[in-house]
């Protein structure tokens, strides 16, 4: 039978427990036909991120790409009718799919691909210190061209030889929970702590309703 995982999220009356059964019995079934590697392309809205990483580790996943960014249509309030809204992504949506690398790294025999928020070469290296074998650039292509990718890899080069680090290898993973000087900072406790020190800017004129 086919099946996708994009099927799985249209049947809104399952629970996220049978949810997360079929996802898992979709790798089995994959890995069950195919001697490739094979890496799953995860979206960030299971209960348990990690469990679920430790559940597709046991089925046969090599890998993990965090994440992938679901289609979100706009709503246009004039014509009372839906349209398309492509958003690309920006360099701070890489901060979700890092630490969960981050958290991930080390803890599973899986290999993670970091997706979304990569727009420059300091994007690459942060991803890559926090756990990823590689990363995926789309949105930075489709606004600067292919030539982007040059320059990414050229600013990757310029980091290198700044900080005397012979081979990218040596980066991945120095800043993951598992190794870093200060793995507390990836709980979300921080997040609290951070609103009680928070200091608010000067106010500015609220934009107008539209």
């Amino acid at each position: 039978r086919s099946r996708g995982l994009g099927d799985v999220y249209k049947r809104q009356d399952r629970s996220s427990a049978a949810i997360e059964d079929e996802v898992e019995e979709i790798v089995r079934d994959v890995r069950a036909e195919v001697k490739l590697p094979l890496t799953v392309k995860l979206g960030p809205f299971f209960t348990n991120v990690a469990a679920m990483a430790k559940r597709l580790a046991a089925a046969g996943a090599n890998g993990l790409t965090l994440f992938n960014r679901f289609y979100q249509p706009e709503i246009d309030i004039e014509l009372l009718e839906m349209r398309p809204n492509l958003l690309l992504s920006t360099p701070h949506d890489l901060r979700l799919p890092m630490r969960w690398i981050a958290l991930l790294h080390g803890r599973h025999a899986l290999d993670l691909a970091a997706s979304s928020g990569v727009h420059r070469g300091s994007d690459v290296v942060r991803l890559l210190m926090a756990g990823a074998c590689v990363t995926q650039v789309v949105s930075a292509l489709l606004r600067h061209g292919p030539g982007r990718l040059g320059s990414l890899e050229e600013e990757l080069r310029i980091w290198l030889a700044h900080h005397d680090t012979s081979s990218v290898a040596e980066m991945i993973g120095c800043m993951s929970q598992l190794r870093c000087p200060t793995p507390q900072e990836y709980e979300r406790v921080q997040y609290m702590r951070m609103l009680q020190t928070f200091q608010p800017v000067a106010a500015v004129e609220a934009p107008g309703p539209w």
